[in-house]
């Protein structure tokens, strides 16, 4: 294993102390671990969603259609 030695500002150090004092983490580097984790999953569900939309082919609607459905969903609280 790596070692790895990193700067923090004082506000998110003291985020990473909240986060071992809730007890989810018993030590920063399971908290990293965890925060790159997290974030190569999203990554690769956001690919997969970009993939996924480029091959459904093209939608019939305009892009103002599809704006307005989106934040018609948004006001109604279905998104």
């Amino acid at each position: 294993m790596t070692t790895l030695t990193v700067s923090l500002p004082d506000q998110l150090s003291a985020r990473v102390d909240e986060r071992l004092k809730d007890g989810r983490y018993s030590t920063a580097s399971d908290y990293v671990r965890e925060l790159i984790r997290r974030d190569r999953e999203q990554r690769e569900a956001l690919v997969s969603a970009l993939i996924e939309g480029e091959q459904s082919g093209t939608s019939p609607r305009t892009v103002q259609e599809i704006a307005a459905c989106a934040k018609a969903k948004l006001s109604n609280g279905q998104i």
